[in-house]
């Protein structure tokens, strides 16, 4: 990843074509995505996309909006389909529909912009259906685990309210715990801080830093590039439906190879 261009490549870069990607991970792969294809109608929004994560690792995805980067998320437990090219999460290919695509989806949590609650349920009773419904859980079992969760997110107090009579920032905590609880083996997370009060991104990015620390294996797509530089793995770079950079966090923030990633960081890292 951080061998110098050669001569050609470095004249291809001056034209301001696309950079190399940077090699895959050296680690056990847990999603491996093969050229995947999707269109909304006339719009291709997935190109191609060829992408591995390994297992353990945090990969954070950025790029503008329109880039593709939350279709590519969402088509990894398929609430997006696709087209063509293949998905497989730990060795397992991704199921269509039916009990096996429910099962593959309980290996893979996801922590949306909007927290998902169910509003008419306790934050305990959130967090313990899945594993009481789906992985059939004893009830007591299943609340032992919950409370455990719930301090390691900062909100064990919080257990007997119902999701409105917290803050935004708690909630999205909760439905982290609520992801944890159902123990899976790779955590997504689409903009999970995107609809918060500012003052409220740093408690969610702080327990995605833990989770992080902990050996999850998390893909994560963000506009905060501070948890980006501080817990990602690698960063993938997207632009009009194309993986266009793969590289270290250092390595992108400090030398973009691409004039696309230049371009973006030149915007978003000058205010």
């Amino acid at each position: 990843m951080t061998d110098v261009p050669s001569a050609s490549e470095a004249g291809r870069l001056a034209e301001g074509d696309e950079a190399p990607l940077a090699a895959q991970t050296t680690r056990p792969p847990m999603v491996v995505i093969t050229g995947v294809n999707k269109h909304f109608g006339d719009l291709h929004v997935l190109r191609d996309i060829d992408l591995t994560v390994g297992k353990g690792e945090v990969v954070v995805v950025l790029g503008p909006s329109g880039s593709g980067k939350s279709t590519l998320c969402r088509t990894i437990n398929r609430l997006e389909t696709f087209e063509s090219g293949s998905i497989t999460v730990d060795g397992k290919p991704l199921p269509e529909e039916g009990k096996a695509l429910a099962d593959l989806r309980s290996d893979v949590g996801m922590v949306f912009q909007s927290f998902n609650l169910f509003a008419h349920k306790t934050i305990l009773d959130n967090v313990t259906l899945g594993p009481i419904k789906v992985r059939k859980k004893p009830r007591a079992q299943a609340e032992a685990k919950a409370k455990e969760l719930l301090e390691r997110v900062g909100v064990q107090a919080q257990a007997g309210k119902f999701p409105a009579q917290l803050s935004g920032g708690q909630q999205q905590r909760v439905a982290i715990a609520r992801s944890l609880a159902m123990e899976p083996k790779v955590m997504l997370f689409d903009e999970p801080t995107s609809a918060l009060d500012p003052e409220m991104v740093n408690e969610v990015l702080d327990v995605m830093t833990e989770l992080a620390r902990s050996g999850m294996t998390m893909i994560v797509v963000t506009h905060e590039m501070g948890f980006a530089r501080r817990a990602a793995n690698r960063v993938v770079f997207m632009a009009d439906g194309e993986i266009v950079e793969v590289a270290t966090p250092d390595e992108f923030f400090t030398n973009p190879r691409s004039a696309r990633a230049k371009d973006f960081l030149s915007k978003i890292l000058t205010h």
